[in-house]
């Protein structure tokens, strides 16, 4: 069941989001080449504490790290290890946090060193799926109207979208109804009304939308092996517009 926030409860999702904002700064600051995904997942597990929140991940469904780290063909889901990063990856760092109750999440795919002009152009895609569909958070527009705008950019710029896994509503729990897949859906579907608050997360694909789990039970890959990058942000509807709960950049 969907479920609209109070002016209380946005205010709490601010703070959660602000803090978990603060946290991918400080990591996206640490990426280049030589550092490993387990450093950058003790420093997460480091500034949640630090800030008073709990690391939401850990522990969830029995998942072993306080970050996702997903380098290269991983989609979502990738447990940090000791593998250092090299010059020309990519890298998804997906950070959750509980705080005062209520959760923060977000993703961001970030290069590590000097990157092909091909993942440039598919990260920056990505970006603008994210902007875009934040922008149709508005009061009266259709839940399909972000799922479409995802599709429409990614497609257009020669992107497949993840189909198996899909955004989703956040608050006290950190997945809530309504799901949000990055690709048009039919109608009708929900109106958006102030206090939805969304997490959107496009997955853009450079090969075909396939992926399949690793023997881990978490790390999700491109069934072709071709890059993939991941956006999220939170966004808040509200009578005035979107408001972008997670910001970075």
């Amino acid at each position: 069941m969907t479920t609209l926030k109070s002016a209380e409860e946005l205010q709490r999702l601010r703070e959660s989001n602000r803090l978990v904002a603060e946290v991918m700064q400080n990591l996206l600051e640490m990426v280049e080449p030589s550092i490993s995904t387990l450093d950058l997942d003790a420093e997460a597990d480091r500034l949640i504490r630090e800030r008073g929140a709990i690391p939401a991940f850990k522990g969830y469904r029995d998942y072993p790290n306080t970050i996702c780290a997903s380098v290269n063909e991983q989609v979502v889901h990738g447990i940090p290890s000791s593998r250092k990063l090299r010059e020309g990856d990519l890298v998804s760092i997906d950070v959750g946090v509980r705080y005062r109750d209520f959760y923060g999440d977000m993703c961001r795919t970030v290069p590590v060193g000097k990157i092909s002009a091909a993942a440039e152009r598919q990260i920056q895609t990505a970006r603008i799926c994210l902007s875009e569909a934040c922008n149709k958070a508005v009061v009266g527009n259709r839940l399909g109207d972000i799922c479409m705008t995802i599709e429409a950019i990614a497609h257009r710029n020669g992107y497949e979208v993840v189909r198996d896994y899909v955004g989703h509503g956040i608050g006290r729990r950190l997945h809530e109804d309504p799901q949000i897949p990055n690709f048009g859906i039919p109608r009708p579907n929900i109106r958006l009304r102030p206090g939805l608050v969304l997490a959107i997360e496009p997955m853009l694909n450079a090969g075909n939308w396939e992926v399949e789990r690793l023997s881990d039970e978490w790390t999700v890959i491109t069934k072709d092996r071709k890059l993939s990058v991941h956006f999220e942000d939170v966004v808040a509807v509200t009578e005035d517009g979107p408001e972008i709960l997670t910001r970075v950049d």
